[in-house]
């Protein structure tokens, strides 16, 4: 089925930060190229959805991209299959949509790993235990956006039953299954297929070829992987789990998972509170602006968050901003650059000219912004 074909319902291209520029579309499904066998995959998670067309498509079911040839459909996973999966529902507050995706439960009380792609932009997570039907709301424990890795805390989670991971790794010709469910009322999916390749490179883009970034060291495998199947366990043959679902082929049949024991040594330092420039604790700095070039310097305001940390300082749509923390901006990159390091509830000096020529500068509290 092409994963392509699942549109973004009611999602604004463009988001509000420190962290996103303006005119690129941080809700809508993101293509992966694979340089030489497969230049067009989907990561299968960051969509807007509407759960009666989840598994929609317009190509013939089972039909694989050439990379892959020919692959069974999904069918409905079994009980044991489903054992620790949860199904994800994000709000994108600032992007008026919404996204779905899966996730697997590490702990009894309720952390779970996921992509970070799945969570990314969400202001507000739900997390649904697939085996009870049982609702938590979640919060970001921290994310690994370079390899796409996130953990989330379930709040007032106790007694649930979690994955089981193989020490093992896979080889080249190994049978394995896919499970993902994002919101399909007609059940969670489990795609039969087979390993192709082993520590793969791909480049990841949203579905208009902008926002790249490289995802390195995946499982390749021959299945009917779907949108929203993301962060979802890849079982091998013993029924453990050999790693995490990430991408699909938008043409169907071919689609990459993380090594699990990649994806839990990165979500062991995200627990462990390592801060860094790969692992992120917790959810950003929040300034409220979307920004744009301007062609001459600085990054021109093009929207404001209503009662945000910019809104309350003054900033409106038009004004140039130069300067945060005493960092000189030059490009809408630099604003996010001199917020990374930043947390919310912290101060910064944000200089800007506005829309009469004069030069303004306040000092900005900032906020709690959408996951990373």
């Amino acid at each position: 089925m092409a994963i392509s074909t699942l549109g973004a319902l009611g999602i604004a291209a463009g988001g509000f930060y420190g962290v996103h520029a303006a005119g690129g579309s941080t809700t809508a499904a993101r293509s992966l190229a694979a340089p030489v066998t497969d230049p067009t995959v989907v990561l299968g998670g960051r969509y807007g959805w509407d759960p009666g067309a989840l598994r929609g498509g317009t190509s013939t079911p089972g039909t694989a991209g050439s990379a892959a040839g020919t692959v069974a459909a999904a069918t409905q996973a079994t009980a044991g299959q489903l054992v620790g999966v949860v199904d994800i529902t994000t709000v994108l507050g600032y992007q008026n949509g919404e996204a779905a995706g899966t996730g697997m439960v590490l702990t009894s009380d309720g952390e779970v790993l996921t992509n970070n792609h799945v969570v990314e932009g969400a202001t507000s997570i739900t997390v649904t235990v697939v085996s009870t039907g049982q609702s938590y709301t979640a919060a970001v424990v921290g994310t690994d956006p370079t390899d796409d890795v996130a953990v989330l805390q379930l709040a007032g989670a106790s007694a649930l039953d979690t994955v089981q991971a193989d020490d093992d790794p896979v080889a080249v010709g190994d049978a394995v299954t896919a499970v993902g469910n994002a919101g399909d009322e007609a059940g969670t999916a489990a795609a039969a297929g087979t390993v192709t390749a082993l520590d793969q490179s791909i480049t990841a883009t949203d579905e208009s070829g902008q926002d790249a970034e490289q995802l390195t060291g995946l499982i390749g495998i021959a299945a009917d992987v779907e949108a929203g199947d993301s962060g979802g366990p890849l079982y091998d043959g013993e029924g453990e789990v050999a790693g995490m679902d990430t991408a699909a082929s938008s043409t169907g049949g071919q689609a990459y998972a993380i090594p699990i024991g990649t994806a839990l040594s990165i979500a062991q330092q995200i627990v462990d509170g390592v801060d860094d420039g790969t692992v992120h604790q917790g959810q950003p700095a929040f300034l409220g602006i979307s920004v744009q070039a301007t062609g001459t310097g600085g990054a021109t305001v093009a929207g404001v968050v209503a009662d945000g940390p910019a809104d309350r300082a003054g900033l409106v749509a038009g004004d140039v901003v130069t300067a945060v923390g005493g960092t000189v901006v030059t490009t809408p990159d630099d604003v996010s650059a001199a917020l990374a390091d930043l947390d919310p509830g912290d101060t910064v000096a944000v200089t800007w000219t506005d829309v009469t020529g004069g030069q303004q500068t306040a000092t900005v509290v900032l906020g709690t912004g959408p996951a990373d």
